[in-house]
Order: structure tokens, then sequence, then C-alpha cells
């Protein structure tokens, strides 16, 4: 909360000015409006009190001071205040991914019914749904990794591409995630937007220290009712990723479709700076209620 209160500023600042001839006319119709100064000049302050009914005392709730603090609101409104900042959908919704998907023997296991390679597919397909027009690309590894397919917002071409993935047509048995991971964050590097990296596997080999590039979530296929596989959690202390958990449910998808839209910075938007959310709305229902009171019988502004 400090933080956002820290970039607190206004989107039309140069309206605040007129905040300038307000207070002056606020002063002017003050003075205008005490018939008792120009008696000052002349009688004694102190019979002047006992001269005058209700003479010394001032009205705060008056038509002119009610003025002025609608006067107040309304340009604090009209400036625009604001301390939070609004993404753009257009630049999360392109941020590029990469999806890694392990294909070994392990794979195949029907524990996850029908098979982990399979809910990894229906998994991909559930989620190239909610990054619909992302770009995409696709890696499979084993003993050796290969690019599939380069990033595209053409889901369908992925979503079949998965589809024809098996571990007879892997040429080398093992597991190179290491290289996979560099192959995909070169596959983004080249793309020039950024992006992600995202591994689909059930395990992981022991990594030696490196650096991607990008940033990485391990999506650990294993049942809910069983605990990942430890492997998965050290490679991801290695890789410095994120790690989801496999659901029966969509949780899983809509956690992975957040950390995809956020990780790293966002490509620019042709033609669009940073948004900020406009605060000054806030301001209305004030305005609307000091405004009842302007019709209070007797009141004349002059």
């Amino acid at each position: 909360m400090m933080g956002e209160l820290a970039q607190f500023h206004f989107l039309r600042p140069w309206w605040l000015v007129l905040a300038l001839p307000a207070l002056g006319l606020w002063w002017l119709q003050r003075r205008e409006a005490d018939t008792t100064a120009r008696w000052r000049r002349v009688i004694d302050p102190v019979l002047l009190r006992h001269l005058t009914i209700g003479g010394d005392r001032r009205r705060w709730l008056g038509p002119e001071n009610l003025l002025l603090v609608l006067w107040a609101l309304g340009l604090l409104a009209v400036a625009g205040p604001t301390w939070r900042q609004l993404p753009s959908p257009f630049a999360q919704a392109a941020r590029p991914a990469m999806f890694v998907v392990k294909v070994t023997p392990s794979m195949l296991e029907r524990d996850l019914a029908p098979t982990r390679l399979d809910r990894a597919r229906q998994k991909m397909a559930d989620l190239l749904k909610l990054r619909e027009g992302a770009p995409t690309g696709l890696i499979a590894y084993a003993g050796s990794a290969h690019l599939v397919l380069p990033p595209t917002p053409d889901a369908a071409a992925l979503t079949t591409m998965a589809g024809a993935l098996a571990p007879e047509l892997m040429p080398r048995q093992g597991d190179a995630l290491a290289d996979a991971v560099t192959l995909a964050a070169d596959a983004l590097r080249r793309g020039g937007q950024g992006g992600s990296v995202l591994v689909f596997a059930d395990a992981a080999p022991a990594l030696d220290e490196a650096t991607v590039g990008a940033p990485v979530t391990l999506y650990a296929l294993n049942p809910p009712s069983r605990a990942a596989d430890p492997s998965i959690a050290a490679a991801a202390a290695v890789l410095h990723a994120h790690v989801v958990d496999l659901t029966l449910d969509d949780a899983d998808v809509g956690d992975l479709a957040h950390i995809l839209a956020t990780a790293g910075p966002p490509p620019p938007a042709p033609g669009e700076g940073v948004r900020w959310e406009e605060a000054g709305y806030w301001l209305t229902p004030l305005l609307a209620l000091f405004a009842l009171l302007w019709f209070r019988r007797g009141w004349v502004l002059a």
C-alpha cells in the first residue's frame, strides 16, 4: 500500500491552477459579505460588538464556503488523482511463451489417465484457450531437445503438433531438460519480444547452476494424491523457476495463465505507454452530497 501511495500523482495537474482564482473569488465574496467591515474603521471594535446583532459571528456553513468546497472537490476530480497502474490487456495477451514437453517412456504412465503425456496435452489446450492470440511455441525433449514450432498465435497448429509427439519419435532417450530450456530461451530471444518458458514434466535430472535468460515455470505432472517428484523442486531451485502442481480442476491452468501473463517485462505495445487507473470518480458522491446543501432556503450568492 505504501508503495502505491508513493506513486500518487495527478493525470491532469494543470487543472489545479484554477484553485488560485477560486480562492480569490472566495476571499472577495467573504469581504463583500462582511457588512460590518466599513464600520470597523470608525467605531471601536469592542463597542461595535454591542451595536450589531450577530455581526461578530462567522457562518462557516454558508453558500460561499460551500461553493469553495465544491470547486475544490471538482478540481481534484478533474485533475485525475491516481496511484495504481493499469496493465495493458493487449500487452499481457501478447506475451510470448514456449511450451517445453518431456517426451519419454515415463510420460506414458497411466497414473494420470489416460497418460501423463495426454494429460499434458489437455492442459496445454486449456491454457491456449486462456491465452488466445498470444504467441506460443513448442519444444520436445528426451535425451535431446528439438524445436517443434516457433512462437505463433496459431493455437490449432500447436495443438496438432503436440498431439503427434511420442517417445518413439525422439532420436535419443534421456532427460535433456537443461538443453530444452536453453533452446526455448533462444527461440524467445530470436523473436525479440521476451516471454517465458513453461516445462511439462513428471521428473527432472540433476542440473548445474545455469542462467537461462527467461523466466521458467515447471508444471509437475504427478497425481494430485501424490507429492511432486523431489527432482522437480531441485530443478526449480537451480532454474529459479515457479512450480505449479497438477490439479483435477482448472485451478492449475488459471495459475499457469497468470504466471505467463505477468512473468518478465511485457512487450511494448505500439503507440501505448503506461496506463494509470483514474480515481477521480470516487469524489463524485461527495460532490453530489454537498450539492444537495445548495438548495437550503434563503441562500443567495451574488
